[in-house]
């Protein structure tokens, strides 16, 4: 009996695994976060079918395996909320992300928002907003992100555009350039972004010799598989290869 409960819900969490992705399609744009969602889901749903087949060792290996990316999962989280501003700083750096059409999407709305909210108790500090133009986009994501900002109220004098990145390290590496140009005298430099991915944008900047302190964005709870498993992929990938 207890052996059938289990293969029930496993069956069910994959099941609600795919629902859920496909819900998160609506307000984000396609990441490889995605296809590990769609992966792990089939990969549930299947060991819930052959429960009874599996043998015990595999079973034990399964809860050992995933003892590391729940706790990679909680330290990203908890990074990821936990900030360390200042509200004397002269700039906000805020990180692109998905944009469709000339809209940014509910993540990167996420990013601006907590960005703005900083600025509404440091009004003499600057935003940049980074990144290119995707694949969705008719603009680019940094002209779209400062448009929502002045729609929010923010003046266009105080946002810095960087409008040619297309990853972190491009986000990072080109708005350090402009903020150079800017700020000649040296700058100090908030870094905001959705909360699990904090950890990685505060090492690659401190990578490029950036000395950011950081404000993480909350995330919506129903984003949260998609986007932790992405983000697990990329900081393993990021602490081996640099």
């Amino acid at each position: 009996m207890k052996v059938n409960v289990i293969r029930v819900l496993l069956v069910l969490v994959g099941l609600i695994s795919l629902a859920n992705l496909l819900l998160v399609l609506n307000v984000s744009n396609p990441t490889i976060g995605f296809a590990l969602q769609a992966v792990v889901s089939v990969l549930i749903i299947a060991y819930g079918a052959f429960f009874k087949l599996i043998p015990k060792r595999v079973h034990v290996a399964a809860v050992v395996l995933c003892t590391f990316p729940v706790a990679l999962v909680v330290f990203l989280f908890m990074y990821g909320n936990t900030g360390n501003v200042t509200y004397s700083e002269d700039v906000v750096i805020v990180l692109g992300a998905g944009v469709r059409g000339e809209s940014v999407t509910r993540p990167l709305a996420r990013r601006l928002d907590t960005a703005f909210y900083y600025w509404q108790r440091n009004q003499d500090a600057y935003i940049i907003v980074t990144g290119g133009l995707g694949s969705r986009a008719t603009i680019t994501e940094a002209e779209a992100m400062a448009r929502y900002l002045e729609r929010r109220g923010m003046p266009r004098s105080r946002i810095l555009l960087e409008e040619y990145s297309t990853s972190t390290y491009e986000n990072l590496k080109f708005a350090q350039q402009i903020l150079n140009e800017h700020f000649q005298g040296g700058f100090e430099a908030v870094l905001v972004t959705n909360d699990f991915h904090i950890f990685r944008a505060v090492q690659t900047a401190r990578s490029l010799g950036l000395s950011v302190n950081r404000r993480g964005a909350y995330t919506d709870w129903y984003s949260w598989p998609v986007n932790y498993l992405r983000e697990m992929l990329a900081v393993v990938n990021f602490l081996v290869f640099g």
